[in-house]
């Protein structure tokens, strides 16, 4: 598993998995209860894959936000730095 490491203002390191990032998990709900447990942005009902296909089908992140405006820019902002983080660590 993929960890991120913070240091403190005391110099002490923090380590933690990437899959418990705060950000990703506040961003990012998944409820049996709504839409049958599928990932869905924080506070919608608007699944996260549909981000994924519009940007795969070639659309901007601003379409995407047009066709969606319960979902925050700074949610999908959040959910793509994770994404950033997750792909860089393979490297």
């Amino acid at each position: 598993m993929t960890t991120v490491c913070d240091r403190s203002v005391l110099g002490e390191a923090s380590c933690r998995p990437l899959s418990d990032n705060k950000i990703a998990n506040a961003a990012i709900t998944g409820d049996p209860e709504v839409m049958h447990g599928t990932p869905v942005f924080r506070g919608t009902r608007v699944p996260v894959q549909t981000l994924f296909d519009y940007l795969e089908s070639g659309e901007s992140l601003d379409d995407f936000l047009e066709g969606f405006p319960t979902v925050h820019r700074d949610l999908v902002v959040q959910i793509l730095e994770e994404c950033k983080e997750l792909r860089l660590a393979r490297l």
